[in-house]
């Protein structure tokens, strides 16, 4: 039975090493491959000979991540198919153990291999590194936990993935239900509001519960390792070389300088708008001049083939990108019941295609998730040369700005989900047309309305989401760096950290909801740690942005140059080659936001 909506898929370039027939979810098959890399380490005598090695390494990593992609693929599709489910944690619990100590016995024979030296530099700059760090962390005795650790996530996406509520005589997942918070009737949204933050207090304990065995977990991780603490053991294991826990924290007094005016100006705006004494919960995603909700698209087809028409807008070799996605079936799109949440893009890393997972159900947000993600494919498919498997992955805080970077990009052909209805917006716009024809050139297309009502939401966002990746990060700095605490001196972290972060939303009468809202974000229980990047990664592409604002083939062309470098350079390079600083201080902040606040002011 196959649960994926792709089939097989050629590899990227044909197996040399790995046997084409080989089942990679049997063990005792996979082994005799480590058996035969090890013995080769020795006789590799030459450079030539140890990047051959190297490359062999890469094919039976990039096969068997494949493999672990697929499974983890049709589980999140199918969070209520047992099949899947079984496949799935039969990898977790029968495959990877294995492969992690193996991996760790072909690491240190790169490290110790005479020839290591001899590897031309630049090149291997950037994986030596990688390497040497893994060897230097790895503990054997880890390997078990870091398999509880991940069936510990699994059970949370399933608790998850099977929360929905029955509003209004139907049955609707917690995802269906945002609809509603863009709804003009306050008492809808307040209905719709209530109704979800009634049902995840159903599970409450069970997500305090697996979150106390996680702490738990990976503070013995930690341990195991030499490390006082996780965060510090994260922060080598995430290889961030290139910034410090102080540096973080410099981040958040920045957002709490320089960002949070600014988010309560908007909230103020907002309440005002609303006619409102107070802003309330299920008052911060409806339009602030009670206009319905931005509808862009009916089915996820019309979805699909709009943003097609804006790569071809945008870029020629993006557009082709997004079209094989769709011709090769690496996208599932739309949102259904016993579905995991959340969306992603996971490459096939043999075949080396980009797949593409979300929840789309008809929301402005569909249209700004379908683009960040498409930002990740294009970074899969600008890499899709590069042989060393360990290169076609960036750092995450590039990763992102690969991402966020094509939201702003896109929203500039917003259009072809709003089109323009009537006549020019403007006397100066239909006056500005006429000298344009007159001249011989193409008339500028007039922003639609809508479209603009779009970009504001979008930018309103990109500014109201730092300080909550300042609690997310903030909150996990002090969860790990106090891990003997208790559920009650865990619920007062985090309500100090909503205090100085959250805004002017007024949550009486809801303060267990609010004390509890961060089991929501499923990184703070699948990817500790994972969150700081989307900050940095934000920074980067706002730098894009406004780079594009004063020269737009440059800023595009600098973008896509930078996508093509993979992981083969330190984050602080590959951020200077999209034409951005790898600088997350008050003087980086500062300006962009400026810039964003100007725009607003233009919708």
């Amino acid at each position: 039975m196959n649960l994926l909506p792709f089939g097989k898929l050629a590899a990227a370039k044909p197996r040399t090493f790995v046997p084409s027939d080989i089942d990679l979810g049997d063990w005792p098959l996979i082994a005799p491959l480590f058996d035969q890399l090890e013995t080769r380490a020795a006789s590799a005598q030459s450079v030539a000979a140890l990047e051959q090695w190297l490359l062999d390494w890469s094919e039976l990593s990039a096969a068997l991540d494949e493999e672990s992609s697929r499974r983890n693929i049709a589980m999140t599709c199918h969070t209520d198919n047992l099949e899947a489910e079984k496949a799935y944690l039969y990898f977790v619990e029968h495959i990877e153990p294995h492969l992690k100590p193996r991996q760790f016995e072909l690491e240190k024979l790169y490290v110790a291999h005479p020839q290591r030296a001899n590897l031309p530099k630049p090149r291997y700059e950037v994986f030596d590194r990688e390497v040497q760090n893994h060897v230097e962390l790895f503990r054997p005795e880890n390997v078990a936990l870091e398999t509880e650790e991940a069936k510990l996530g699994q059970q949370y996406q399933k608790l998850i993935g099977a929360q929905t509520v029955n509003f209004r005589g139907e049955e609707k997942t917690l995802v269906q239900m945002g609809r509603y918070l863009e709804e003009p009737d306050r008492a809808l949204r307040q209905e719709a509001w209530e109704r979800v933050a009634k049902r995840r207090m159903q599970d409450v304990e069970k997500c305090e519960e697996i979150f106390d065995q996680l702490v738990q977990l990976r503070t013995q991780i930690a341990k195991n390792s030499g490390f006082k603490n996780y965060r510090d053991y994260i922060f080598r294991l995430k290889g961030r070389f290139d910034y410090t826990p102080p540096d973080c924290e410099q981040f958040h007094d920045a957002i709490a300088h320089e960002i949070v005016p600014t988010v309560r100006e908007i909230q103020n705006d907002r309440k005002r708008q609303l006619k409102l004494e107070k802003l309330r919960p299920w008052d911060s995603a409806v339009d602030p001049q009670n206009r319905a909700p931005l509808k862009p698209f009916a089915e996820v087809g019309e979805m699909v083939s709009r943003t097609q028409n804006i790569f071809n807008k945008l870029d020629g070799e993006l557009a082709a990108g997004f079209q094989q996605m769709q011709d090769l079936k690496l996208l599932d799109l739309d949102n259904r019941k016993g579905k995991a949440p959340g969306g992603y893009q996971s490459t096939l890393s043999e075949a080396r295609v980009p797949f593409i997972f979300m929840n789309a159900v008809g929301l402005q947000r569909d249209v700004e998730t379908i683009l960040h993600e498409a930002g990740h494919a294009f970074h899969a498919q600008a890499t899709r040369g590069e042989d060393l498997y360990p290169y076609r992955n960036a750092p995450i805080e590039f990763c992102e700005v690969a991402s966020m970077a094509m939201e702003l990009l896109g929203n500039e052909f917003l259009e072809e989900f709003y089109p323009v209805v009537g006549q020019a917006s403007s006397l100066s716009d239909s006056t500005a047309n006429k000298d344009l024809k007159a001249t011989g050139k193409t008339p500028v297309p007039l922003p639609s309305a809508e479209a603009n009502r779009a970009r504001k939401t979008h930018l309103e966002g990109i500014i109201g989401f730092f300080p909550w990746m300042a609690v997310v990060d903030a909150f996990q700095h002090w969860i790990y760096t106090h891990a003997d605490h208790t559920r009650a001196e865990r619920k007062a972290a985090y309500l100090q950290l909503m205090d100085r972060f959250g805004g002017d939303i007024d949550w009486t009468g809801f303060e267990e909801a609010r004390a509890h809202s961060w089991h929501r974000q499923l990184h703070i229980f699948l990817y500790p740690f994972y969150y700081v990047e989307y900050g940095i990664a934000q920074l980067g592409a706002l730098q894009v942005w406004a780079n594009s604002k004063r020269d737009k083939a440059k800023a595009l062309n600098d973008y896509k140059k930078s996508l093509t470098l993979g992981g083969s350079r330190p984050l602080p390079e590959l951020f200077s080659a999209a034409g951005c600083k790898f600088q997350f201080g008050a003087a980086t902040i500062k300006p962009l936001i400026q810039l964003a606040s100007t725009e607003l002011k233009k919708f």
